[in-house]
């Protein structure tokens, strides 16, 4: 791949170049910006300047609530301002590179390249290709080694950087954890440094960053590898850099009610919604569950902060749709009072709320019928994870059958139509039995569901995601099930769904082939020496490795054959492989709270299919986290109540001339399943 020529990097809008280009790509409203809620400040007025990026397209990005949060934050600063881009789709690339347009920002068309910080969130792995393909376009070069005084720091952050060493090569810093205060901290240390005249350039900015404990900057540590590729050790190489980096951890998030003013796309997007994150963290414990693992302690919005954002949100967004975000949303201590609050101050309006992530064991039907007064019912989803006891017990996802059919039936029962069950295989220890128990369990919901409402017109659909060991989690060590067995299992699957014809017929089934899994294994838990195999791929035309019809799966193994037996290992190696307790992981250095030692054991309940209860209701576990963070979980609950409890008058107007408590035009529903890709 030829790189775009080296250009004189200006603070200009590239918009005139740009614009000429527009009318021979697809969807070019993703490139124009001016959103409502965009913000777009003078570059000469401010002293540090970050580019933020989700390394996907615009339709996912815009409303990833991150990037928002970290957007209005670093903006609400006099000495900062903060711009968005996304990845360009293939049409727009080869366009900007054959015209020269650098990778710009859609709030002012600025070019990435003139920005202090590239700040990229990474939510998947999958995204890594995109980053690069991003820099060379920005006219940043690929490797950071190669970067000056005059290039921004590449940060990465999001839940992928708990394991950057992947792309360790390509990015200069990773900040582990929550993003509103360290964005701070690194603004004030880029501040200073560059008042100070930049002394040192960049190498003492790095280190500055390094000696906070909080920002990992991999270009000062080494790692050193045994004859057999697993990894010696990971150890500094400049003094002042901790050995270990940590998490950062925002605690009280009623601080922090962001966003206050939500960015409303123009062009679709996966999300057309107002998000509260209503808490934030999980204890339930689910053994597979990086995000539940890496986000503890559990921390709560309280009520009116809650009621607050809904307000405020509605008001300077005019969306109708507001979903109540978390792990977990039911598992919120207040979440009776909290939906009935805002069910009784938006009755009679356009404002529709969702809980989109809830357990069988959490739902409760009069929870939804608070959110669905109108008789509406629309599709509930549930993720009971495992197609058997047995293996829910494995990975502690304690939900019973009884309990899944339980809720369905009064689901049913009460009007619903439509429930979407969420599975995964090639979980540990699996069996083929487990995996057809899947096709059980769904005619049962079936059969229930059509006694319950003595109407047959009821739909299940199974969907059936790929089991990735993700670092950080009691899975960490043990080895991913090969693509041929998954695709397998699946197939067997299919049959016994379709071995009942007159339930078969009532079920759909939704399911990914086992290989997208595998490269994601590879980049999950993989380490320094995957880089190559990353930049090959991207030199050979990989983009968008998220999308399935941008996917190779024969590019990612070719390229994977290549470049990994120079290190003397290999795709296997790093996915289908058992890993024993005292090898040294490449994340090891990376600390997110959790003691290893803890993790281990709970790997061994899961093989003995040990299940443990929620620690926020038990006695604790010693999962290392509240110590080490000198806290103790949020419980709650607080006993206060949403403020106003006042039903606004339907058709009352506001001095704004605004319809009750922000106007809208929907009526309440429920909705607890979400975009494509079946995220939980």
């Amino acid at each position: 791949m030829e790189p775009i020529p080296s250009m004189v990097m200006s603070v200009t809008s590239v918009y005139p170049q740009l614009e000429k280009l527009l009318p021979r790509v697809g969807k070019p409203i993703q490139y124009v910006g001016g959103e409502l809620g965009a913000v777009v400040k003078p570059w000469d007025e401010v002293t540090v300047r970050w580019a933020l990026m989700y390394p996907d397209a615009y339709e996912v990005g815009v409303p990833n609530q991150g990037i928002q949060i970290l957007y209005e934050v670093l903006n609400e600063r006099t000495d900062a301002l903060a711009e968005r881009t996304y990845a360009v789709w293939p049409d727009l690339e080869a366009l900007m590179r054959e015209h020269e347009v650098p990778q710009f920002t859609v709030d002012a068309h600025r070019p990435v390249g003139a920005f202090d910080v590239l700040g990229v969130s990474f939510a998947t792995e999958m995204g890594y290709t995109n980053l690069l393909t991003a820099l060379d376009l920005a006219g940043i070069p690929v490797t950071a080694a190669e970067r000056g005084i005059d290039h921004p720091i590449v940060l990465a952050g999001g839940h992928a950087a708990f394991n950057p060493e992947p792309i360790a090569e390509f990015i200069d810093a990773a900040v582990l954890g929550d993003g509103e205060e360290s964005v701070g901290e690194v603004t004030d240390i880029i501040r200073d440094w560059k008042n100070e005249g930049s002394p040192g350039g960049r190498e003492e900015l790095l280190l500055r960053l390094a000696r906070t404990e909080s920002v990992y900057v991999p270009r000062f540590y080494d790692v050193d590898y045994l004859p057999d590729g697993r990894i010696q050790r990971v150890v500094p190489n400049h003094s002042g850099v901790p050995f270990r980096v940590h998490k950062r951890t925002t605690m009280d998030l009623d601080a922090w009610p962001y966003p206050k003013k939500p960015l409303v796309p123009l062009a679709e997007s996966v999300h057309e919604r107002y998000a509260v994150e209503i808490f934030r963290g999980c204890t339930r414990g689910c053994r597979f569950c990086q995000a539940g693992m890496i986000t503890r302690p559990v921390r709560e919005r309280s009520i009116e902060t809650i009621g607050e954002m809904v307000q405020t949100g509605i008001e300077k967004s005019g969306f109708n749709e507001v979903g109540l975000l978390s792990l977990s949303s039911a598992d919120h201590s207040e979440i009776a009072d909290v939906c009935s609050g805002l069910a009784d101050r938006y009755e009679g309006e356009n404002v529709s709320l969702s809980l989109p992530s809830t357990r069988v064991d959490a739902f409760n039907v009069d929870l939804a019928n608070e959110l669905s007064r109108n008789g509406r019912r629309s599709g509930l989803t549930f993720a009971p994870e495992g197609g058997s006891e047995r293996i829910r017990r494995v990975i502690n996802k304690m939900v019973s059958e009884e309990d899944l059919i339980r809720t369905v039936v009064t689901a049913y029962g009460n009007g619903w139509r439509q429930v979407k069950l969420y599975f995964m295989c090639g979980l540990p220890t699996e069996t083929d039995e487990d995996v057809v128990g899947i096709a059980r369990m769904a005619h049962e919901v079936i059969r229930a569901g059509r006694e319950a409402s003595g109407n047959r017109d009821i739909r299940c659909t199974v969907s059936i995601g790929g089991f990735v060991p993700k670092p950080h989690t009691p899975f960490q060590w043990c080895g991913q099930t090969d693509p041929e067995t998954v695709d397998r299992r699946l197939r067997l699957l299919k049959d016994a769904i379709n071995s009942e014809k007159s339930l078969g017929r009532a079920i759909g089934f939704r399911y990914h082939d086992g290989r997208p899994s595998l490269i994601e294994g590879l980049l999950s838990r993989g380490d320094r020496r995957v880089s190559s195999v990353i930049r090959r791929v991207w030199e050979e035309g990989g983009r968008f490795d998220g999308w399935s019809e941008h996917f190779s799966y024969d590019r990612w193994k070719n390229a994977a054959d290549t470049e990994l037996p120079k290190h003397g290992v290999s795709l296997d190696w790093y996915t289908t492989r058992d890993r024993d307790e005292p090898e040294v992981l490449p994340w090891d250095h990376l600390d997110s709270g959790l003691d290893k030692e803890w993790l281990w054991a709970d790997w061994q309940d899961a093989i003995s299919e040990v299940e443990l209860d929620d620690c926020r209701w038990t006695p604790c576990y010693d999962c290392g986290v509240c110590p080490a963070m000198d806290t103790e979980i949020q419980v709650g609950p607080t006993g206060k109540k949403l403020l106003p409890l006042m039903v606004a008058p339907f058709g009352a107007a506001d001095g704004n001339g605004q319809t009750g408590c922000g106007g809208g035009a929907s009526s309440p529903l429920v909705t607890t399943g979400h975009r494509h890709g079946d995220d939980q």
